[in-house]
């Protein structure tokens, strides 16, 4: 109830305020478990693939989302858990386990699970290297991986901060990529290694943005120093 209320709410003020535009999103599989991954360039990138996608699309989150005290508190644990989020400690040693597994159930109960394998924000609205974690995911659980990509949110929320701004965005949702052929490979690096670097041509080629190979942790931390 809380998801359809959602919906019906910030979904409809969403569509009135930014328009935005929706294109392959018959790409999405209407049931069973379906991978959807993309490029994150701003904090709200989770709100409008949760709202424009028709079925429910499950992600992790910083469980920080969620422990907060007072009134202020409990209307955020209710928003992103309404929007789909699954609180995860991703700061502690097992972080990338527990949001691998998480994410591997999700999947196993017949659900979509939206992942960014960038593992962070975008600090300069290029596409960044993907992390494996989603390579291991699909092998594992046999689901197909819907690439996906943001384009116009980082105008919307610049730096992922203050206010959102009026501006146009496009979601835009490629072919489902299958990886069936690697079945039982799951633990191979250099598999692991070629399937996300596959998922993330794809995100390249939907969204425009300049690729550079290297994590964006570390063009982050390069970029405060």
């Amino acid at each position: 109830m809380s998801r359809i209320f959602l919906k019906a709410t910030l979904g409809m003020l969403l569509r009135v305020l930014f328009r935005p535009r929706v294109e392959g999103a018959e790409h999405i599989p209407t049931s069973g478990p379906v991978i959807v991954a993309g490029n994150h360039v701003t904090f709200i990138d989770s709100m409008f693939l949760t709202l424009v996608v028709k079925r429910p699309v499950f992600f992790i989150g910083k469980d920080e989302y969620v422990k907060g005290k007072g009134l202020k508190g409990r209307l955020m644990a209710w928003f992103f858990t309404a929007a789909g989020m699954i609180p995860v400690d991703r700061d502690g040693g097992h972080g990338g386990v527990a949001a691998l597994m998480t994410g591997r159930r999700v999947l196993e109960e017949g659900h979509a699970f939206g992942i960014y394998p960038e593992g962070t924000r975008s600090p300069d609205g290029r596409l960044y290297r993907g992390r494996t974690g989603i390579a291991r995911l699909a092998l594992m659980t046999g689901a197909p991986v819907v690439p996906f990509a943001m384009i116009g949110t980082d105008r919307v929320q610049p730096d992922g901060k203050g206010m959102p701004r009026i501006a146009p965005v496009t979601v835009r949702f490629g072919a489902p990529l299958d990886f069936s052929r690697y079945e039982g490979m799951d633990r191979d690096r250099y598999v692991l290694r070629a399937v996300t670097d596959e998922v993330m041509t794809d995100v390249m080629r939907l969204s425009g943005q300049e690729y550079v190979d290297i994590y964006a942790t570390k063009a982050r931390a390069q970029k405060a120093a």
